[in-house]
């Protein structure tokens, strides 16, 4: 498939049936909360890390969208596919499992809306995540942090098997809705900002969303764009939204057939990353940001040259409370 394909390919976009629903007038509309979500800048990394002048680096700041994270695409297309299907109705609850920035956004939606929301996320989840959840108006239900996500799921589904009539459950980690927002619009953006000059593509493994869904997109456009999975280095971490996929419930989104390489970062690698880039960057990011840019850094180091492009899904302010921010000094790696 060629640049100009891509962009003149008809792309069936969030916005798709504006006339369905209230959320998908919405989303058409660029003067609402909703029709915001995306069109993220693409910032290039420059000062926090050494790179030869014949490597580009670059990050979607994701923090741009009005819910603070990338988790806005993936929640505002799930619901919108559940509205054109019928699967989400008026009376209905939303209901999910998350570690927090997937929940942040159906309670924004559903606050524009006027759905009840409930979620279910791990008790370890930051004080700033449960706070804006609370003041959202969403129910919060707190699972044990030992079983992390996976826990919070089986809670999840208890809930909706006792009373199925009452709730939506999107299930963010088997739904392909969530895989298509990134398909149709984080993919393409980052071929249109970067001029289709993209080689290689790094991202972190949570729902696995946002890696399927923009590998997926960037190889339809060119087979030979590398994209590399980043996950954790052991199943007890420190890293917010990533899993461990040997150790943990494999998302029924995730398609391995498209990672071209993996790369693990340990808690501190991600914790001193994060820490470079608030102090030599001025980029206030959460710490999963510093786990993508540890593994570009390794991308980086083993070609000659290249474009590299990954995502930093949310800023810093949601885990201002994290002890780690005072564990470094300037520019420090940890």
């Amino acid at each position: 498939m060629t640049f100009r394909e891509v962009f003149e390919k008809p792309q069936r976009s969030t916005a798709r049936g504006a006339k369905e629903s209230e959320l998908a007038r919405l989303a058409a509309d660029p003067d609402s909360l909703a029709g915001r979500i995306g069109n993220t800048p693409l910032l290039r990394i420059r000062k926090c890390v050494p790179l030869r002048g014949d490597i580009e680096l670059y990050a979607k700041a994701e923090w741009f969208n009005p819910g603070g994270s990338v988790k806005d695409r993936a929640a505002l297309n799930m619901l919108l596919d559940a509205e054109r299907s019928g699967a989400l109705r008026r009376g209905k609850t939303i209901i999910d499992a998350t570690s927090g920035n997937t929940g942040i956004a159906y309670a924004m939606l559903g606050a524009l809306l006027g759905y009840r929301v409930k979620l279910a996320l791990p008790a370890n989840a930051s004080p700033e995540r449960k706070r804006t959840l609370a003041a959202y108006g969403a129910e919060i239900l707190l699972t044990d942090p030992l079983t992390g996500t996976d826990g919070a799921q089986e809670r999840v589904r208890e809930i909706v098997g006792s009373d199925p009539h009452s709730y939506f459950y999107p299930d963010q980690y088997n739904n392909a809705a969530n895989r298509e927002a990134h398909e149709r619009t984080t993919g393409p953006e980052i071929l249109r900002q970067t001029g289709g000059r993209v080689t290689h593509f790094v991202a972190g493994l949570g729902t696995t969303g946002t890696f399927t869904g923009v590998a997926r997109c960037l190889k339809a456009y060119s087979n030979s764009i590398r994209c590399i999975a980043v996950e954790p280095d052991s199943p007890l971490h420190g890293m917010e939204g990533l899993k461990h996929l040997a150790s943990a419930a494999v998302p029924g989104i995730y398609e391995p057939a498209l990672v071209d390489e993996r790369v693990s970062v340990a808690t501190e690698e991600a914790y001193g990353m994060t820490r470079r880039l608030a102090s030599s960057e001025g980029l206030f990011v959460g710490v999963s940001s510093g786990a993508v840019l540890a593994a570009c850094l390794r991308v980086a180091a083993a070609i000659p040259s290249g474009v590299i492009v990954t995502v930093f899904p949310d800023g810093g302010a949601r885990y201002a409370s994290e002890r780690f921010w005072d564990n470094g000094t300037k520019g420090g790696t940890g």
